[in-house]
Formats: structure tokens, C-alpha cells, sequence
């Protein structure tokens, strides 16, 4: 059994995802955006040992402080598509424009396609490419815990903005219903921001995907 906790960082309020096996507390993190410390002391006061950092995708709420924690832990980065490469080579100006902590560019130890499989806490995570967002934007779903970090894709009666550079709509739409709910509606999504939910639940309710939003 994993254990998960959420913890937002960032001025953005960006759900970074810290998940570990009990028995033998090794663990990995998903989307280290930034607040450095807080993710430290966190995983510091629970024993943790963190072996991987997942990553979503290039956004820098969601990766500013990717390179910092995988040099401080040497620790691989895993992740996301190499379709954000070009939201990673620009995190530097990214940060001094959002008047962020600089933030380093980073190539990723492996990056991820679609139907790939990451090994991360002893457990398993299909990897989904879902491009919209950002061309590169992956979700790990683990499916014996029936959970999933889905990043900026969808959120609770919400989907992931399209107006950024390579950002595209349909192209979200799709990666949604072609690929998200084809899975095990059961499965209990975290967002990138705000509060969990169901593929179920989103599938039945929210106004841009649902089943009725769709026709």
C-alpha cells in the first residue's frame, strides 16, 4: 500500500505529490515546483527515503525546484515528454519574469512516451501522454491504488488552460476522453491545483468533457 501526501508550493498553490511505500518508507515526489524547504522537512520528518522525481510536465510552478532537489538527493528525474523541453530550457527566464526563485534548467534522466511504465515507491505507474495543456504534459496512473497525478490536464469541474504557447484545445479534449476515460473510471485523480476527484465523477459532471458537455 502507498501512502500520499499533497503538498501545494508555489504562490500558484501547485499540488506537488509526495507518495512512499510504509514498509520500507522509500519513496518519489511528483512536480517539486518550488518551496524547497517544505518538501525537505516534510520528507525529512517522516524517514523518508526519496529515490525518483516524477514530472508532469515543463511549467515552472510545477518544476522550479526539479533540478535543486535532484542534485541536492541525487536522485534521477523521470519524466515529462521531451515535447516541454522548451518550457525547461526556459525556466531561467521564466522565473525572473514571474518574479519567482531562479530556477535551473535541467535534461530530464529519462524522458517519457506514452504506454511507457515508471517503477517508483515498489509500484508501478502507466505513463499517458496527454498533449493540450502543453505538447509534453504526461499523468502517471497507478492502477492497483487506483490513483492518478494528473497534472494541469483536468482538475475538479475543470480542464487545463490552452492559451499558453503550444497550448491546444481540442488537442486536451482529446488526450481527456481518448485517454483518461478510457481508464478505470474509479480512479481517484490529483490535480495540479485545488481539491481530488474521479475520473468518474468528471466524466458524469464537468462542463467541458462530460458525457453531456460532449453530446
Amino acid at each position: 500500500m502507498i501512502r500520499y501526501q499533497i503538498i501545494p508550493v508555489t504562490p500558484f498553490q501547485q499540488n506537488c505529490t509526495v507518495f512512499w511505500n510504509e514498509e520500507t518508507k522509500i519513496g518519489a515526489i511528483v512536480d517539486p515546483g518550488g518551496d524547497i524547504e517544505l518538501l525537505d522537512k516534510f520528507i525529512d520528518e517522516q524517514g523518508l527515503t526519496i529515490e525518483k522525481i516524477l514530472v508532469t510536465h515543463g511549467h515552472l510552478d510545477h518544476v522550479g525546484s526539479v533540478a535543486q532537489m535532484a542534485k541536492a538527493r541525487n536522485i534521477p528525474i523521470i519524466g515529462p515528454h521531451i515535447g516541454d523541453k522548451f518550457w525547461i530550457d526556459g525556466l531561467p527566464e521564466a522565473a525572473s519574469q514571474m518574479n519567482f526563485p531562479a530556477s535551473e534548467v535541467f535534461e530530464p534522466d529519462q524522458w517519457l512516451e506514452n504506454g511507457d511504465v515508471v517503477e517508483a515507491a515498489g509500484v508501478k505507474f502507466d505513463v499517458v501522454h496527454c498533449p493540450g495543456h502543453t505538447p509534453g504534459h504526461v499523468v502517471f496512473i497507478q492502477q492497483e491504488d487506483k490513483v492518478a497525478m494528473v497534472g494541469d490536464v483536468l482538475f475538479r469541474g475543470s480542464i487545463g488552460r490552452t492559451d499558453l504557447p503550444q497550448g491546444n484545445y481540442q488537442e486536451l479534449i482529446d488526450s481527456i476522453t481518448q485517454r483518461l476515460w478510457t481508464q478505470n473510471l474509479d480512479i481517484t485523480f490529483i490535480p495540479g491545483h485545488g481539491p481530488t476527484s474521479t475520473f468518474a465523477f468528471e466524466k458524469q459532471t464537468n462542463p467541458f468533457v462530460s458525457d453531456v458537455a460532449l453530446g
